[in-house]
């Protein structure tokens, strides 16, 4: 089942401002010469991954930023372990629909979430795979594709709970969809007071993931992972 929330009601009319040159995407507006900026993103995995964390996440950095967002979580059975999957949309302008059924972006976190969701990925879109779970065997040539060895990367820092903001990082380093620091301000936002202690670990994931993808060539990414004491 899923559930829509423009989050939160309060915060909309700051997304009425037109942000110029903003975003990955953007149309040109001719009449008034503003530029649009609208991006969707499926984020997938399976429970305990922190899928609907990583959406939460992003979608207050987009109210953060004052724009019109849109997060839709969808849940499989309600476990550690049942799948997992929600849509994050961030526009300057309204938002028409929660549903999207063909996203321009995703972040896939196992292989079963890769398998349903990377051919589903609009042409000239962009996909994060987390290579810790993922056996890329799936080959595609119009979108882009990062791979990101969240886990391990994670287990360096600390846990293995943390992958899924490494991928975070590395995909909004890579995407623009919102800034890091965005990210990194609306964590304690959302984070849950019980889990406050996580916090600056959560910043350094974050961190982490945004590094691998920083000014690096797909060689130099691919160089970077090979290199690193997996």
């Amino acid at each position: 089942m899923g559930e829509w929330y423009p989050l939160p009601t309060g915060e909309r009319e700051k997304a009425h401002r037109a942000f110029l040159g903003e975003g990955k995407r953007k149309k040109r507006d001719t009449n008034n010469e503003q530029r649009i900026m609208y991006e969707d993103i499926l984020i997938a995995g399976f429970g305990g991954q922190g899928v609907i964390f990583t959406g939460k996440l992003l979608a207050y950095a987009g109210l953060k930023e004052g724009k019109e967002v849109v997060y839709f979580p969808s849940y499989g059975a309600e476990m550690r372990g049942g799948t997992a999957n929600c849509t994050v949309i961030i526009s300057d302008s309204p938002i028409a629909s929660p549903i999207i059924s063909h996203p321009q972006n995703a972040i896939m976190m196992s292989h079963p979430s890769y398998l349903k969701f990377f051919p589903r990925i609009k042409k000239g879109g962009l996909a994060l795979i987390n290579i810790s779970l993922i056996k890329d065997e799936l080959s595609r040539k119009d979108i882009e594709i990062i791979k990101v060895p969240a886990n391990e990367i994670a287990e360096e820092l600390a846990t293995p709970r943390i992958a899924n903001m490494v991928a975070l990082g590395a995909w909004v380093k890579r995407s623009g969809m919102v800034s890091l620091e965005s990210l990194i301000e609306s964590l304690k936002d959302v984070i849950s007071k019980d889990k406050l202690d996580l916090l600056s670990l959560n910043k350094k994931a974050l961190r982490e993931g945004a590094k691998l993808v920083a000014r690096r060539s797909k060689k130099e990414i691919r160089t970077y992972i090979l290199n690193r004491k997996y």
